[in-house]
C-alpha cells in the first residue's frame, strides 16, 4: 500500500537550503513524501531520542508568519496545456467521472466531461441512489409491521400500508435531486459538460456527438475512460422490462408481484429481496453456486441467511442455472427452466409472476474506439495496471490514457471508481499515487446491513499459508452494545481478521444495525496502515454503535504491542529530508546530537 505525505513550508523571508550536491535554493520549501510503502519501514525503524530533537531543530525555519499545511504545490494553478483543448477529458459523468473532474479542478486542470446520457451514471440514476430510497421505505415498513418489536417500545401501531406510486416517486425524486446536485457542482467549478457519446479517435484525441447529429473533435493532454457498466443478462433470458426485469426496471417499482424469482443472491439480489418481502411479495432465489451470498465471508453469510432469509417469505434453489426464462404472455406466467449447475441435467421448472435478473453487471465499453489505440478488452473490461493506465494488445501502456470504475473491472463499486479517478488525477498532476483496493469498503443495505473491507477469512488463510504467517480472529456481538440494545437491535456480529505478530488488519466484516456506517473506521485504518496496537487506544463516545468496533480492536491479541506509527513518521521525514532537500544539514545535526 502506498502513502502520500506532503508538507508545504512558505515564508515571507526566503529560506536558503544547501543540498548534498552543493546547490542552494531560496525558493519556498515544498516537501512531498509520496510513493513510499509503509511495509518497508515496519520492523526496521527505531525511534531514538535524537529524532525528536532533530525535528525541533528544523522548526526555526518556520517563522511566526509561516504556513505549514498538507497541501500540494501549485494547487489551483493552471498547467501548461501544450496546445491541447483541455488538460483532462473524462468520458462518462458517473460517480467516478464526477469525482475525477472535481479533483482535477482542485489541481488546477482545465477539464471537460463527456456524457451521452445523464449526469450521475448508473449509481445516481439506476443504482445506489434510488435503491437506497426503496430500502429506506422497506426498513420502515418492516419495523412498523413487527408488532412484537413495536410493543417492546410501548408503542401501538395500526396496520401499516403503502402507496406504490408514492414509493416509486420517492426513489425517482431522490435520483433527480442528486443528479441536479452533481450537474450544478460541475458547472459551478467550470467543468465543461460536452453532450454526446465519446469515442477515442487517436492518442490524446476524442470525438463526441449525438447519434445522427454533428460530431466534434477535442484534444487533451490526458484522457480518462469512466463509462461504467450495465446489467448482465445471461443467454437464454428474455427481458421484456415488465415481467422479466433487470435492476434498471425494478427501481421504477412499476409493480409489486405476488411471487418473484430473483436470479442471483449477491448484493443486488439481497437488497431487492429486502424491498419486495417488506412490500408483501414472496421471493425465490436461484443461485448457481452451492450456497447463498457466495461473495461474503462465510461466517457472516450464514448469520445473514439466518436473519435475512429464513424468517421471511423467501425460499431458494442453489447449485442450479436458469437456462431459459420466458416473460408472461397471453395469460401465461413467467416460466423459468432450471438445470443442475454441475451435471447440466434438468432440475425443475418454475412458474411465477415475475423474475428479476440480478446476475451482476457487465462493462459498458463498446463503441469507445479502443481499436484506434490498439486496445483489446478482456471479457469486455479494459485492461489497466495498478495506476489505472490502459494497456494495449501488446502489453504496453497507452500514453496518457486511463480507465477507472466498472469499465476496468478491478472493483465494481461507485466509490471505488471515484477513488480511482482521484488517484489518476494525482498522477497526471505529477504526484505518483497507487490506490490500495483492499482498503475500499463495501456494503449491502439490507435490514440489518452487511459491510466488509479487506480479505474474507478463507482469503486471509490462503494468503497466510502462501506467505508464511499466522492469522487470528476476533469477534464482538451487538448484543453487548448499549445503543443496539436501546434500539432492540441486538442481532449482529463484527469480525476482525488480523496478524497477531505485527497487528496488521487483514479484513473486517460486520453484520448488524448501521454496519455500512461502522465499517469506515476499519477501512481507514487499513488505508493509513494503522495497526491494532495503535487503533485500540482510540476513544469512542458512549453509548454508540461505534463501541462495537472499539471492543473488536481491543479484543485482538497482538504479540508486539509497541506502536509503530511514530517510527514510521520520523523515518519518512528524515529519509526524505536527508536525500532530497536538507541532507547536509540533517547529517550535521545528527552527528552533533548523537
Amino acid at each position: 500500500m502506498q502513502s502520500s505525505i506532503s508538507i508545504s513550508v512558505s515564508s515571507s523571508s526566503p529560506i536558503t537550503v544547501r543540498s548534498d550536491a552543493g546547490a542552494t535554493s531560496s525558493a519556498p520549501i515544498q516537501l512531498r513524501f509520496c510513493g513510499l510503502r509503509r511495509e518497508a519501514f515496519y520492523g526496521s525503524c527505531k525511534l531514538s531520542a535524537n529524532n525528536a530533537v532533530i525535528f525541533k531543530q528544523l522548526l526555526p525555519f518556520v517563522k511566526k508568519n509561516n504556513k505549514i499545511s498538507a497541501s500540494l504545490t501549485g494547487n489551483g494553478a493552471s498547467l501548461t496545456k501544450g496546445g491541447f483543448d483541455y488538460d483532462l477529458i473524462i468520458i462518462g459523468a458517473g460517480v467516478g467521472g464526477h469525482g475525477a473532474a472535481l479533483h482535477a479542478v482542485e489541481r488546477g486542470l482545465k477539464t471537460a466531461i463527456i456524457e451521452g446520457d445523464v449526469v450521475g451514471g448508473t449509481c445516481v440514476n439506476r443504482g445506489c441512489v434510488p435503491s437506497k430510497a426503496l430500502l429506506a421505505v422497506s426498513g420502515r415498513m418492516r419495523e412498523l409491521q413487527n408488532e412484537h418489536h413495536m410493543k417492546s417500545f410501548g408503542l401501538q401501531v395500526a396496520a401499516a400500508g403503502y402507496d406504490r406510486q408514492a414509493v416509486a416517486d420517492h426513489a425517482e425524486n431522490l435520483a433527480s435531486k442528486i443528479r441536479n446536485n452533481l450537474t450544478n457542482s460541475l458547472k459551478s467549478l467550470g467543468v465543461d459538460i460536452l453532450t454526446g457519446v465519446g469515442t477515442v479517435v487517436g492518442p490524446q484525441k476524442v470525438k463526441y456527438g449525438k447519434a445522427g447529429g454533428s460530431e466534434s473533435v477535442v484534444t487533451a493532454k490526458d484522457i480518462i475512460i469512466a463509462t461504467g457498466s450495465v446489467p448482465f443478462v445471461p443467454k437464454g433470458v428474455e427481458v421484456d422490462g415488465k415481467t422479466v426485469i433487470t435492476s434498471d426496471h425494478a427501481l421504477k417499482l412499476e409493480t409489486v408481484p405476488e411471487w418473484i424469482v430473483i436470479v442471483g443472491s449477491g448484493y443486488i439480489g439481497l437488497e431487492f429481496s429486502d424491498v419486495y418481502t417488506a412490500l408483501g411479495s414472496e421471493v425465490t432465489f436461484v443461485e448457481a453456486l452451492d450456497q447463498l451470498m457466495p461473495g461474503f465471508d462465510p461466517e457472516i453469510g450464514k448469520l445473514a441467511q439466518r436473519v435475512l432469509i429464513n424468517p421471511r417469505k423467501i425460499d431458494y434453489h442453489t447449485g442450479v442455472f436458469a437456462t431459459k426464462i420466458t416473460p408472461a404472455k397471453d395469460g401465461k406466467p413467467v416460466t423459468i427452466e432450471l438445470i443442475d449447475a454441475k451435471t447440466k441435467e434438468p432440475k425443475d421448472t418454475l412458474e411465477v409472476d415475475a423474475a428479476l435478473i440480478a446476475t451482476g453487471r457487465a462493462p459498458f465499453t463498446q463503441g469507445l474506439g479502443l481499436e484506434n489505440v490498439n486496445v483489446e478488452t478482456q471479457r469486455g473490461f479494459i485492461p489497466v495496471d495498478e495506476r489505472m493506465r490502459v494497456i494495449d494488445s501488446k502489453g504496453e501502456l497507452v500514453p496518457h490514457l486511463y480507465c477507472i470504475g466498472d469499465a476496468n473491472g478491478k472493483m465494481m463499486l461507485a466509490h471505488a471508481a471515484s477513488a480511482q479517478g482521484i488517484s489518476v488525477v494525482e498522477q497526471v498532476s505529477g504526484k505518483d499515487h497507487v490506490l490500495n483496493h483492499l482498503s475500499i469498503p463495501a456494503a449491502c443495505f439490507t435490514h440489518p446491513e452487511i459491510s466488509m473491507v479487506g480479505l474474507t477469512e478463507p482469503q486471509a488463510r490462503e494468503k497466510a499459508e502462501k506467505e508464511g504467517f499466522e492469522i487470528s480472529i476476533a469477534k464482538t456481538s451487538f448484543k453487548a452494545n448499549t445503543k443496539a440494545l436501546a434500539e432492540n437491535e441486538g442481532e449482529g456480529l463484527a469480525k476482525l481478521i488480523y496478524r497477531p505478530d505485527n497487528g496488521e488488519i487483514l479484513g473486517v466484516h460486520i453484520f448488524g444495525m448501521h454496519a455500512a456506517d461502522l465499517i469506515h473506521e476499519a477501512s481507514n485504518a487499513i488505508a493509513l496502515g494503522t495497526r491494532i496496537q495503535d487503533i485500540k487506544y482510540a476513544v469512542h463516545a458512549h453509548p454508540t454503535l461505534s463501541e462495537v468496533i472499539d471492543e473488536l480492536f481491543k479484543s485482538a491479541k497482538v504479540r508486539g504491542e509497541a506502536s509503530l506509527i511514530p517510527q514510521l513518521r520520523f523515518a519518512i521525514l528524515l529519509q526524505w529530508l536527508k536525500t532530497k532537500f536538507l541532507g547536509g544539514l540533517v547529517n550535521q545535526l545528527q552527528s552533533k546530537l548523537s
